[in-house]
């Protein structure tokens, strides 16, 4: 339980809000690259509690700017793209992707293009995504990790549907073990029979253990027949589950957009042009009618991530933790919420968080793909011994045997 001061600290991400901050000293994705055309050359984006726009201009360079000009506050999203930037569609005001103010077309005197800076955040092309960076300068290396940097592979993403809820509870489901063999007991795909849908497969998985490693926490369920998993939380707000980085970007308080960026490794190192630019593939809405909150939609629960936008979004928009009773299951939510506050006050001490690399020749890190029992079924997969207790054991997948404890 926490109280409602620790609660907020958590989950508010607004600009100057403790999480917020600490957030913005990452970068994170704001838009699928193909997204991005001539024919469609601008993008509204809300992240981190900001409305902003992303454009390419005609030289080629992708920009992000707050949406409301800063002459009158009419939206860039409909401004004119140009050689130089982004005109205003007002006024004319013309801005840079650095938000220098270029022209000013009604004004005698360029007084005020000096005067004048224009938020302004950098932008980056990683993983078939444009990824921004929202903090203080100088900015630090983007995201360094195998999921997203490696090219000897395939690589596709997934945009899911609009999440209406806040980040931190959709990341409290990646740090907690206990929940898979319940929640996910009857996926489709699925074939192990539980022994009653109360237990679901949690007997299955009699143990579990979870420790601090240089980029955040890694998790691991330990099963019957003496096998185990890992999966590691890339902190702040990625889970890598199997070859899958699954990236949960803040929007604003009641809202988070998930998009997952999965790789598969080559079997004999080549690069596949696909590894740079990946196919996309957009899910239907995981609730009807999709823009209405619990009760007054009917979430759909046939999929892993399905049931997981349930689980997250039935919390509440914000979860009430002032309000719920941990259980010792809870043990790996308690430790993300003391590191999670623990970078906060780093921060707030005007230190780096942990996972800030400086370093520009700092090497991929690896997470451990190969250490999944299925690297291409996530927590749930066809790698995981579930049925054991009910003799039901799904079909076993090649994936080495592992000692654990």
């Amino acid at each position: 339980m926490l109280s409602i001061d620790e609660n907020e600290r958590l989950t508010r991400v607004g600009p100057g809000t403790p999480a917020g901050e600490l957030l913005r000293r990452y970068w994170h994705p704001v838009a699928v690259a193909k997204e991005l055309t001539d024919e469609n050359p601008t993008k509204f984006v809300r992240i981190l509690g900001e409305d902003l726009v992303l454009f390419l201009d005609k030289s080629g360079r992708v920009g992000l700017l707050a949406d409301h000009c800063s002459h009158r506050g009419a939206s860039l999203l409909y401004g004119r793209v140009e050689e130089r930037g982004i005109s205003c569609a007002y006024h004319g005001w013309l801005y840079d992707c650095d938000g220098n103010i270029l022209e000013t077309p009604p004004e005698r005197n360029d007084a005020i293009m000096r005067s004048v800076k224009h938020t302004a955040y950098p932008v980056q092309s990683l993983a078939g995504l444009y990824w921004a960076y929202m903090g203080p300068q100088p900015a630090p290396v983007n995201t360094p990790y195998d999921v997203v940097a490696r090219k000897d592979g395939t690589r596709r993403i997934t945009v899911h549907p609009m999440l209406d809820c806040n980040w931190f509870q959709t990341m409290e489901n990646a740090a907690d073990p206990t929940h898979a063999p319940i929640l996910h007991q009857d996926h489709s795909g699925q074939t192990a029979v539980p022994v009653n849908t109360t237990r679901g497969f949690i007997d299955d998985q009699p143990s579990f253990d979870f420790w601090p490693v240089e980029y955040g926490i890694m998790k691991r369920r330990n099963f019957l027949n003496g096998e185990s998993d890992e999966h590691p939380l890339v902190f702040p707000n990625i889970l890598r589950s199997g070859g899958t980085f699954q990236i949960r970007v803040p929007v604003d308080d009641t809202h988070t957009w998930r998009v997952d960026v999965n790789f598969q490794a080559s079997d004999d190192g080549s690069e596949d042009p696909s590894a740079l630019d990946p196919p996309v593939r957009y899910p239907e809405p995981y609730k009807d009618p999709p823009d209405a909150l619990h009760p007054f939609t009917r979430m759909q629960t046939n999929t892993v991530p399905q049931q997981d936008h349930m689980a997250w979004e039935t919390q509440r928009p914000i979860s009430d933790r002032t309000a719920e009773h941990l259980a010792t299951g809870d043990r790996a939510i308690v430790f993300l919420r003391r590191l999670t506050m623990e970078n906060i006050r780093k921060v707030e001490q005007g230190l780096d968080p942990i996972g800030v690399i400086r370093d520009p020749n700092h090497a991929i890190i690896d997470t451990n793909i190969a250490r999944d029992l299925n690297a291409s079924g996530g927590q749930t997969g066809a790698g995981r011994p579930y049925g054991l207790s009910t003799g039901t054991l799904v079909p076993r997948s090649s994936a080495s045997r592992r000692g654990g404890s």
